[in-house]
């Protein structure tokens, strides 16, 4: 293994910047990397859970900075990215992972329900991608894409996420390839049922909903965040080198046997 550094893992000095970082997997995404040293910038809409998660950043020693931008309005993540950029350097670890979701079925779905989904998940991972070119350290960035089982599994109740992450894995793989050149390698990290997030809870309200989601999943086990944010942290080392383009479930396997029937959360909403 060529590392100039003794631990591949270590990310000091490294400028890491998550755009929908203050909740969730984002977080925790950020909250590794802070562990490993790495300045961190995270942008999401609500100044005040960005606030809370940059306290939380900084309990590590680490240095982070907050930024209020919409990834649906061009301008401001652009703004937001120019700003990390003044005040750390060149971004050497781009996360995108603002999401939107909700469980409906299409003809319970306006097509404006549809296009904010569409906005958050496709058009602002664009938006976060084309905004940051210019600020990614060139060659050595890594890009990655918070994706969704949808966006390779139909699954009804959710035509709106499904047609949004696949259009992101496109992107991802497209702009692998354009900026391939450059030395940015561009990666999909696919998050499967992760126990301590909203989305498992609210999809599957109740201790019995919760057995039995996990006991469709072949380890028998829902993920951590902290397991997809390992996956992030590899993908963005010396280890993940020669990686691009690629689409990681980090699932469990959960998303082998297909597309989950969120009928039952329909029932019960």
């Amino acid at each position: 293994m060529s590392h100039s550094h003794p631990d591949p893992l270590d990310f000091s000095g490294r400028h890491v910047f998550v755009a929908g970082g203050s909740s969730g997997i984002n977080l925790a995404i950020a909250d590794a990397f802070a562990r490993r040293g790495a300045r961190l910038s995270i942008a999401s809409r609500s100044a005040e859970r960005v606030a809370g998660a940059v306290a939380q950043l900084r309990a590590h020693g680490g240095e982070a900075e907050g930024h209020s931008a919409d990834v649906r309005e061009y301008d401001a993540i652009d703004a937001a990215l120019g700003a990390a950029r003044e005040r750390f350097g060149p971004i050497d670890v781009l996360v995108s992972g603002a999401a939107g979701n909700f469980v409906a079925p299409a003809l319970g779905m306006s097509s404006k329900g549809f296009r904010t989904v569409v906005d958050i998940d496709l058009v602002g991972g664009f938006n976060v991608l084309r905004a940051a070119h210019a600020h990614l350290r060139q060659p050595g960035a890594s890009v990655i894409n918070i994706s969704a089982p949808q966006a390779f599994n139909p699954t009804p109740y959710q035509v709106h996420v499904c047609a949004a992450k696949a259009g992101l894995d496109m992107l991802t793989r497209v702009l692998a390839m354009e900026w391939g050149p450059d030395g940015i390698r561009v990666n999909s990290i696919v998050p499967g049922p992760i126990g301590e997030t909203e989305g498992v809870r609210r999809l599957a309200p109740g201790d019995a909903a919760l057995a039995a989601m996990a006991a469709s999943i072949p380890m028998r086990r829902f993920g951590k965040t902290a397991e997809v944010a390992d996956m992030a942290m590899v993908l963005s080392s010396p280890l993940a080198s020669f990686v691009t383009g690629a689409v990681i479930p980090v699932d469990g396997g959960s998303s082998l046997p297909g597309g989950r029937d969120l009928g039952a959360a329909v029932a019960r909403a």
